[in-house]
């Protein structure tokens, strides 16, 4: 019962953490530093990545007649322009895809770690400060997520590269990019939405294929473990998203720069503890 209280906890932290431009890996990672979960490294390690299976279903959820090119109730015109939104969001994700395929083992080794994590969410929350009120006075060229371009959907989605390291956040980074290349912040926030189906899919299929390759065999207590997980986090999830786009049509991201500066320096704080006093 123990290990099913602390999964609702890491399905909570993940659906919250997960669309908020705060950084879910990091989230975990930290969360891992104070509440360990009773299963192997192997497992974990897989889990922390497989988990967001719920957070995708959230977004497939909510925007399933928006994402689905079949629709019945679409025109042509609007099935082609679904068609088209699809092919944008698959090649906004092939530069973190790439790069995800070649790194995953070396990022594992050398960047899992709440140090890492306090440098970025600081680094980055610095940036969305200084992003939103250097953009302050501009208005958006792009304010409909079907007006982005190819060539915005390819920066966007190099942008997303820099949520391999942990703490960056992959939500944080596509949104900051997408800001600074002049799209609205509702349209930045749907398309990196859209943009977590594929990217989530493939780290998920890819940490999942690594652990089963390995012959890692899961338990029945860890396979409930990761079920419960992957519900809570759709269940949060599904509220988050509804919130986090009714909150970027008003306000700006500033606050979660705030709250990323306060996390890290707190988390850096406690490193420093831990290490050289306790």
């Amino acid at each position: 019962m123990i290990e099913i209280l602390k999964a609702i906890l890491f399905g909570i932290v993940e659906g919250i953490t997960e669309w908020l431009p705060v950084s879910s890996t990091g989230h975990m990672i930290l969360l891992d530093e104070f509440i360990k979960l009773d299963v192997t490294p192997e497992f974990y390690e897989m889990f922390q990545v497989v988990i967001q299976l719920g957070a995708i279903a959230a977004v497939l959820v909510l925007f399933f007649h928006k994402l689905n090119p079949f629709s019945p109730k679409k025109s042509k015109t609007k099935r082609r322009q679904t068609w088209d939104l699809w092919f944008k969001v698959c090649v906004a994700v092939l530069p973190s895809a790439v790069l995800g395929v070649l790194f995953d083992d070396w990022m594992d080794e050398h960047l899992y770690n709440f140090v890492v994590v306090a440098i970025t969410l600081i680094i980055y929350g610095v940036a969305f400060i200084f992003v939103e009120k250097k953009n302050a006075q501009l208005k958006p060229r792009i304010k409909d997520v079907n007006k982005i371009d190819y060539r915005t959907a390819i920066f966007i989605g190099a942008f997303q590269c820099l949520s391999l390291i942990p703490g960056t956040s992959r939500s944080g980074s596509t949104i900051l990019g997408a800001i600074l290349l002049g799209v609205s912040r509702p349209a930045a926030a749907e398309f990196s939405f859209f943009l977590a189906i594929p990217t989530m899919l493939g780290a998920s299929a890819l940490k999942l294929a690594k652990y089963l390759m390995e012959g890692m065999i899961p338990t029945g207590d860890e396979i409930t473990i990761l079920v419960v997980g992957m519900v809570v986090s759709f269940i949060v999830s599904l509220l988050v998203i509804k919130a986090l786009t009714d909150f970027v049509r008003k306000h700006s991201f500033s606050s979660f720069g705030v709250y990323r500066i306060v996390l890290g320096t707190i988390v850096i704080g406690y490193y420093l503890l831990t290490r050289f006093v306790l």
